[in-house]
């Protein structure tokens, strides 16, 4: 795609590793001015170096389960560029190992607190600087899953969160018209990240046999939220699936 001449600003959550580092790498290319927020500062440094627009990227550590650290990471967002344009509201976790029924609250408390508590954090910080800004209005796209719609074995927690984002993204889509903030979701199925890579080793299977599944490359998921990302603002992708063409997941396998 060709790059903006006036550079509009993202912010990009959970973008030291996997999803968001391609979504934050493809936005730099694009000429995108964008927010690095994430756990760790040294990888959303290095996200910043590789780009090769570093002057365009500002490494902002976050926890998206913690309102106050949300609220700073908004604000520095506009202290820096003046507005922010997009949310990326990718950051998340993983479900728990083992059973369910054996974990302790707080391994299920952990996972809703990033995954659900975190996404709405972070859309409501996008809402307050967004209906404000001149001119008003942005995007949210909320990374949803493949789980937002068809669960996995042993996924209880990450497919329940996930679940609750697909609600989160409907809803602040309708709140959002009012203020020309459009609100949209990418679900991915099996991109090749830390996160995905047992798959290319088996994993369980609804009829309880292990099976390898075919991945993607990363790169392909960066460029589908560059696509949604560039849209005007009148238009919107509610939900956009970008999955392996051969994984188990359409029909029966």
């Amino acid at each position: 795609m060709t790059q903006n001449t006036s550079p509009r600003t993202a912010i990009v959550t959970g973008a030291g590793t996997g999803i968001g580092r391609a979504a934050a790498l493809a936005l730099l290319a694009d000429g995108w001015n964008v927010t690095l927020a994430g756990r760790r500062v040294e990888p959303l440094e290095q996200v910043a170096e590789e780009s090769g627009a570093a002057a365009r990227a500002l490494a902002v550590p976050t926890d998206v389960a913690n309102a106050a650290s949300v609220e700073a990471l908004f604000a520095a967002t506009v202290a820096r560029f003046g507005r922010v344009d997009l949310l990326f509201n990718n950051a998340g976790v993983g479900n728990p190992p083992g059973p369910f029924e054996d974990w302790t609250p707080a391994q299920w408390q952990g996972v809703v607190d990033i995954n659900l508590t975190g996404m709405f954090f972070c859309i409501q910080q996008a809402f307050r600087v967004m209906k404000a800004q001149t001119p008003r209005g942005g995007r949210i796209i909320n990374n949803g899953s493949i789980s937002a719609t068809t669960p996995r074995p042993n996924s209880i927690a990450y497919t329940a969160t996930k679940h609750a984002v697909k609600g989160l993204t409907k809803t602040a889509s309708l709140d959002g018209r009012k203020y020309d903030i459009a609100v949209g979701q990418v679900d991915v199925g099996n991109a090749m990240t830390e996160l995905a890579a047992r798959m290319a080793k088996g994993v369980p299977q609804a009829n309880g046999e292990l099976a390898i599944e075919p991945l993607i490359d990363v790169k392909i998921v960066g460029q589908s939220v560059l696509y949604m990302a560039n849209l005007p603002l009148e238009a919107n992708v509610l939900f956009h699936t970008i999955m392996a063409t051969k994984m188990p997941f359409v029909g029966r396998g």
